[in-house]
């Protein structure tokens, strides 16, 4: 299991950062000539026309040569089908927490026990993945805090997940202004 996360604000420059180092990686060492597979995870959900057009830029920005998924819900399960022989691009945790969030307020259940079993079930399998794996996420307690509920229930889970998945993430990269810096792991 190899992880990185890589954190920063909205047009920070992280996701094409996440971008970069999928391609320094499947061109170093080998890895091209060995078969690894470059897998983007979506977790946006195209419902409207400004979120399709962010999409397709970025499918555009990426290139070719890609396997791409569309999970607004399902990582964890999609991370399991993964092996070691895939690089896996994961765009982006905040999206993707926002719809659980969002499916659990819509199905009237325990919502704070639905984050906490979903994030739990991410970082398992983020444990269990045999992939190299690179998370995106933002970055969002470095701004004032909230006035709505749902907005603080946001904000305080999206840290707590990027807590969680830092601990066990092998490097930790934050990106602002484009400018990487490397909290935990080595440089690259």
């Amino acid at each position: 299991m190899t992880v990185e996360l890589v954190l920063g604000g909205a047009r920070s420059g992280k996701s094409r950062f996440a971008e970069q180092r999928v391609f320094s990686l499947c061109e170093s060492g080998g890895r091209s000539q060995c078969g690894m597979t470059k897998h983007y995870l979506a977790t946006s959900e195209p419902l409207d026309e400004e979120m399709q057009q962010r999409i397709a830029h970025h499918q555009q920005q990426r290139g070719d040569g890609w396997t791409e998924w569309e999970v607004p819900l399902d990582l964890s399960a999609t991370l399991m089908a993964l092996s070691s022989r895939d690089v896996v691009l994961v765009e982006c945790l905040t999206l993707w927490l926002n719809n659980v969030i969002y499916y659990a307020q819509q199905n009237g259940g325990d919502v704070e026990r639905e984050i906490e079993r979903a994030i739990a079930s991410l970082v398992e399998s983020l444990e269990r993945c045999e992939a190299y794996i690179i998370l995106v996420s933002n970055e969002v307690g470095l701004g004032v805090v909230p006035l709505g509920e749902v907005s603080r229930l946001f904000v305080d889970n999206a840290g707590r997940m990027n807590q969680r998945v830092a601990a066990i993430a092998q490097q930790v990269t934050l990106v602002a202004a484009g400018l990487p810096l490397v909290l935990k792991g080595a440089a690259q």
